[in-house]
């Protein structure tokens, strides 16, 4: 909540001198700069009620009331704009403004409870995920695998809801569960290898079927559409180190892979070019 909420308003009242408060001594109160009350004043937003022999503002009491309202909208993301409409509509008064903005703050408390409740669950999650050790991870997964490659993939992905079913999905795999699957990974890459030698056609029987092969691998991690299939098989291309990893089969498989996954979204009527991670 914005700083000036801090002054309670009876508190104002043993603040002000005859004809009320300076602009200095609104702003102290209100936790707001003497720049934004003149700025306020300049928009019609917040016109002090009186001014001394000098020209001076002087804010009287409900001047400051209405600075408070002023910053309740702020602090619930109206415009200044609206803010003053809505302060000025000769239809409300001061207390239909008030029950106003608590409905409006009990609605806001309760979108950020929801985010607090989701943002506990993305935490929980990523304290989960694969509860192998490093010499682990590279013994499963091979003398090229780097333990800090699981750090990239939480740093860019993290924050998504594959990440977390991910994390929730793999937390309690054993070392023979991450074994298990690395073999069925090996092996696909090695029929889709053979594949590839063997001219199978991209849209073929064949090649759909071991495209849909990939997907129900994707999918004991998270829940992979062909969309999201699409999405992988373009970064394949776009992204260096992946067509170092599938050429590494047979030349020409990445391009291939791509390709097979693309034929096979097409025919579930899925454009891949323009597919979303959905």
């Amino acid at each position: 909540m914005a700083s000036g909420f801090r002054v309670p308003e009876q508190s104002v009242a043993g603040e002000y001198a005859d004809d009320g408060l300076t602009v200095g001594r609104t702003a102290g109160l209100v936790g707001l700069s003497v720049r934004t009350l003149h700025h306020w004043d300049v928009i019609g937003l917040v016109r002090p009620s009186d001014r001394t022999s000098a020209g001076y503002r002087l804010y009287a009491p409900a001047d400051i009331a209405r600075i408070h309202r002023v910053l309740v909208y702020r602090e619930l993301g109206f415009p200044l704009a609206q803010i003053a409409q809505l302060l000025d509509d000769p239809a409300t008064d001061a207390r239909e403004h008030l029950r106003r903005q608590r409905t409006e703050l009990v609605d806001r408390i309760a979108r950020l409870e929801s985010m607090v409740g989701a943002v506990d669950r993305m935490l929980e999650a990523s304290a989960k995920g694969m509860q192998l050790t490093p010499e682990q991870q590279v013994e499963i997964f091979g003398s090229d695998w780097q333990p800090e490659w699981i750090e990239e993939a939480e740093q860019r992905w993290g924050d998504s809801a594959q990440w977390a079913q991910w994390a929730d999905r793999t937390a309690d795999w054993t070392p023979a569960d991450w074994t298990r699957i690395t073999a069925e990974t090996n092996e696909l890459n090695a029929d889709l290898a053979t594949a590839k030698r063997d001219g199978v056609s991209p849209g073929s029987a064949e090649a759909n079927a071991l495209a849909e092969r990939h997907r129900a691998l994707m999918s004991r991690y998270f829940d992979c559409t062909r969309s999201m299939q699409s999405c992988m098989a373009r970064m394949f291309i776009e992204e260096p180190g992946y067509a170092d990893y599938y050429d590494a089969f047979e030349p020409g498989l990445c391009a291939w892979f791509r390709d097979i996954i693309y034929a096979n979204a097409r025919t579930h009527g899925i454009d891949p070019d323009s597919a979303r991670w959905e």
